[in-house]
């Protein structure tokens, strides 16, 4: 019997099946690197105070810290400025700025202008020559360039527009790092982990992973969201090795069950741990709707009557027969969704189901309220 194509792209699937289920990480695996922070490898905030120039009469008008700075920029630089200057085309910023780790002299950051004053917008300008600082007091890097706004605004005696946000400015590589932040990573021979969600569960299945990974116990929790690495003898002054290496580790994170509601917004997220005991849940919706018509007479021209309004309300009250389903204990997460919607509940309906549930003891799950 002569093979057919379709046999044989029939066999050639087959055997790439087992590849192609098990070759494959599962979704829920993460790398390490996106669920801790190494001790020491963080970023530091940078602010400082600057002006921005150049602009087309939108600057401040009425910060006297504004006139103060400009008035000591001047004299810096050897210039006599008279007290009450009043400069429409300056504008004070607070200017912000990122340091990442390890980074060196010479290197670029990008910088954020928030205006301080009144200024109206900040298209055009400049940034003059502006420190920034570190949380020790510390110059980390200096910051100047011409930035650039995502919006503008624009108006006139009896219109106005504006576009996104105009006193609020961006350099790319505005700034540039004249000192760093000391941290030899090769000198270590001890490195901590801080999990960002910290977790019993977690901080075991992270330790067993590296353990495996190295053969060796180089890992041990020291807590829900502390775990201690002994670098082993083998990558001693290769430490980058090593934490690349462990970086690509994969873990299978937990999660406490939880339900986090945005009243204002009606936004409801609930995890996959969730789950509900045996309740019966009755649900209707009442709406009460109020018209008002009056009924106006008017009397007739060149005539003394008085006008006469009569009220005429109509009150519409309709109640929504309620519908009773009942969860049974343990129900997913997925049951909990497909039996509220068989209810036919809104957002907020919703939120306020959640709340008598879990009033009743019945949600095993934490609420959240935002």
């Amino acid at each position: 019997m002569k093979t057919t194509l379709a046999s044989k792209l029939l066999f050639a699937l087959m055997g790439l099946a087992p590849t192609l289920l098990f070759g494959v990480p599962t979704a829920e695996a993460a790398r390490l690197k996106d669920v801790v922070d190494i001790e020491g490898v963080r970023d530091n905030p940078l602010t400082g105070f600057g002006l921005v120039v150049g602009l087309n009469g939108t600057g401040d008008s009425a910060a006297a810290f504004t006139n103060q700075s400009l008035k000591m920029m001047l004299e810096r630089m050897g210039i006599s400025a008279e007290q009450g200057i009043k400069v429409k085309n300056v504008a004070s910023v607070m200017v912000t700025a990122t340091l990442p780790p390890f980074a060196r002299q010479g290197g670029r950051l990008d910088v954020t202008l928030s205006s301080l004053g009144d200024a109206k917008s900040l298209v055009g300008g400049t940034l003059i020559l502006t420190p920034l600082k570190g949380a020790d007091g510390r110059i980390y890097a200096v910051a100047q360039g011409p930035l650039t706004v995502g919006g503008f605004s624009a108006g006139g005696a009896g219109a106005s527009q504006q576009k996104n946000h105009p006193t609020v400015g961006r350099i790319a590589g505005g700034a540039t790092v004249e000192k760093e932040v000391e941290y030899d990573l090769n000198r270590e021979h001890r490195v901590q982990l801080a999990l960002r969600n910290p977790d019993f569960t977690t901080a075991s299945r992270i330790v067993q992973s590296v353990n495996d990974v190295f053969g060796k116990p180089v890992a041990a929790a020291r807590d829900s969201g502390t775990i201690d690495l002994l670098i082993p003898p083998d990558y001693h002054g290769k430490v980058v090795s090593f934490m690349t290496r462990l970086e690509g580790v994969e873990v299978d994170p937990d999660q406490r069950a939880r339900i986090v509601v945005n009243e204002r917004t009606g936004t409801i997220v609930m995890g996959e741990n969730v789950r509900v005991s045996t309740v019966a849940l009755a649900h209707g919706n009442l709406s009460i709707k109020i018209k008002s018509d009056p009924k106006v007479s008017q009397p007739n021209p060149m005539s003394r009557g008085e006008t006469v309004v009569t009220p005429n309300t109509a009150v519409d009250v309709k109640e929504q027969d309620a519908k009773v389903i009942e969860m049974q204990e343990g129900i997913t997460l997925g049951d909990l969704v497909r039996g509220l919607n068989g209810v036919g509940v809104t957002p907020r309906d919703l939120i306020a189901i959640l709340q008598t549930i879990k009033s009743a003891g019945a949600l095993q799950a934490d609420l959240e309220i935002q």
